[in-house]
């Protein structure tokens, strides 16, 4: 796909269609809709695929976009970056065009309702202090993964839930919970690979403020307690058969995450930045069987 547009764009503008990281679009709208589902099911009228839509485009493709732009931006990496190999040089109007499209996706989040609106000028907020300097999170251990976790694990399943135009009431609540602590297991995931570019730059990220072993424990707490948290969700009111497929995400993520600590030492950073793309499948069935196991049925 990179290169049927590369040979249809100008370099300068595919500079900036890169930068948005296209890939990560599908995976954050596929997050978002979760709580779509989660509130209403699969059986949808017009109006409510039209919600998801404007959902989509808003938080997946617009907000989602201009964060990873603007992060781009202002890291200016050199090598490989989260969804994005090879990244080409970060274009001089990068941060402008960045914040322009988070202003575009808050009018089109506006269409959407109340709630969404105000979950995605949260998360825009979080995406400027995480970003840009001098506040510049990223840069700060802790906060950096508070952010994510927040802004990625929590408020983007709730914003799928907030679409639908529905009050919060259970499983949601529980839910955002839980998916705030997987992504405390995720994002030092994320980082662990790109350890000596950020040190480089002068970052303090959580991962290089706990070594590899620290992140990879933090990572293990991290989506013991998002499971320990859907399994108590679950206890309270949706046991059935359908919940069996969290057993299977569990498997998944012990598949990524176990070899990865028993060999920690002597892996190489293409290894870790499998384990970070490997970590996004778990991730997936994580997402899928949260939705089989608390959807509305019927």
């Amino acid at each position: 796909m990179r290169k049927f547009f590369a040979r249809i764009l100008p370099e300068t503008v595919m500079a900036y269609l890169l930068h948005l990281r296209p890939r990560a679009w599908v995976i954050v709208s596929a997050h978002m809709s979760i709580g779509f589902i989660l509130s209403l099911g699969l059986t949808l009228s017009a109006s409510e695929v039209k919600q998801w839509l404007l959902a989509v485009l808003a938080w997946g493709i617009l907000g989602n976009g201009g964060t990873l732009a603007l992060n781009s931006a202002f890291d200016r990496d050199e090598g490989d970056i989260g969804y994005l190999e090879d990244p080409p040089l970060v274009p001089p109007l990068l941060a402008v065009f960045a914040l322009f499209l988070l202003v575009l996706g808050g009018v089109v989040a506006s269409l959407v309702g109340d709630a969404f609106l105000i979950a995605y000028g949260v998360c825009s907020i979080l995406s400027i202090l995480y970003s840009v300097p001098p506040m510049r999170l990223k840069a700060r251990g802790g906060w950096d993964i508070l952010v994510n976790s927040v802004g990625y694990g929590g408020l983007t399943i709730y914003a799928g839930w907030a679409a639908s135009g529905r009050g919060v009431f259970p499983p949601i609540m529980g839910v955002v919970a839980a998916f705030v602590s997987f992504f405390v297991g995720f994002y030092p995931l994320t980082q662990i690979y790109q350890m000596a570019e950020d040190s480089h730059r002068g970052d303090r990220t959580v991962a290089l403020v706990l070594g590899k072993r620290g992140a990879l424990c933090l990572a293990c707490v991290g989506v013991t307690g998002g499971f320990v948290l859907l399994f108590a969700e679950m206890f309270r009111g949706y046991w059935s058969m359908l919940g069996l497929g969290l057993g299977i995400a569990v498997i998944g993520w012990a598949v990524v995450l176990i070899p990865w600590c028993l060999k920690w030492r002597t892996v190489s950073p293409n290894y870790e930045q499998r384990g970070f793309y490997l970590a996004l499948y778990a991730w997936a069935l994580t997402d899928i069987a949260t939705a089989i196991a608390f959807m509305p049925h019927g």
